[in-house]
């Protein structure tokens, strides 16, 4: 019994809801900022720790990560058991599914790990642990490397809007805002998608509060550039936040309907 207790997975099941398409935002992200560091990797694993009960997302980040790093791997892993058989006929060269959870069922330190929509269903006050226990399984920094990402959010059901938090072993680093541009009324719209960290602190005093209010307010100023297209009015708003916030990507990623911005202005006031 004691043998078999520790090797039960750590975590709870969720709902498991999922869509095919729904982290393409996510992916692309992925691909574009930590693509260089799975090329660099001699065995770049990604895990897709909590796909749900179909195995979609994990087919799709293996196709999105193979367009910057052909050599990637990904792993699936689901705390339900039905779910990772159900998963198992999808298998191929670069994809298995595993049964787990924030432990990380996987002998190597992956370079990535993806957890959409799973700390979503969590106590805000379980986050710290499960952020630290999963930057611990990250692949370490070195002279060459920043080490292994975890990426973890929350989206929509098909995908429009979502906000994540990139963390590295030394932990969070960045938070993204992502969304289809013209299903925006205004930016603050985003935050019903706030990670789980952050959604309870969308009140008056807080950094993430303010940041959004002032995305609005930028937003607003930019109502001129909404004749030339919701994108135009979005990398203006975002050009004008770059005034009072560390802003941490540039326009090549505003373009996609995106902004990043450091962790350590948004994080919560204890």
């Amino acid at each position: 019994m004691t043998a078999r207790a520790a090797t039960l997975p750590i975590g709870t099941v969720t709902r498991g809801t999922t869509n095919p398409n729904r982290l393409r935002r996510m992916d692309r992200w992925i691909a574009a900022t930590h693509g260089a560091e799975l090329r660099r990797a001699a065995d770049p694993v990604a895990i897709d720790l909590g796909y749900g009960a179909a195995p979609w997302t994990a087919v799709e980040l293996l196709g999105r990560l193979r367009t910057a790093a052909p050599r990637a791997r990904v792993v699936g892993v689901e705390i339900e058991p039905a779910r990772v058989a159900a998963a198992e006929p999808y298998e191929r060269e670069g994809l298995v599914f595993r049964h787990g959870g924030f432990e990380i069922p996987v002998p190597q330190r992956p370079h990535l790990i993806r957890a959409a929509n799973v700390l979503r269903q969590y106590d805000e006050t379980e986050v710290a642990a499960v952020w630290e226990r999963l930057c611990g399984r990250l692949a370490p920094a070195g002279p060459d490397s920043r080490g292994g990402l975890l990426v973890e959010g929350t989206c929509d059901e098909i995908g429009r809007r979502h906000v994540w938090v990139a963390l590295g072993p030394e932990g969070p680093r960045t938070v993204t805002f992502a969304t289809r541009l013209g299903s925006l009324e205004r930016p603050s719209d985003l935050a019903e998608r706030l990670p789980k960290a952050l959604i309870h602190r969308n009140v008056p005093g807080e950094p993430v509060h303010a940041f959004l209010r002032n995305f609005d307010r930028a937003w607003a100023s930019a109502a001129p550039y909404a004749s030339y297209g919701a994108r135009q009015r979005w990398i203006r708003a975002v050009r004008d936040l770059t005034a009072d916030w560390p802003v941490t990507d540039s326009a090549a990623r505003w373009r996609q309907g995106e902004v990043t911005v450091a962790w350590g202005a948004l994080a919560p006031r204890n």
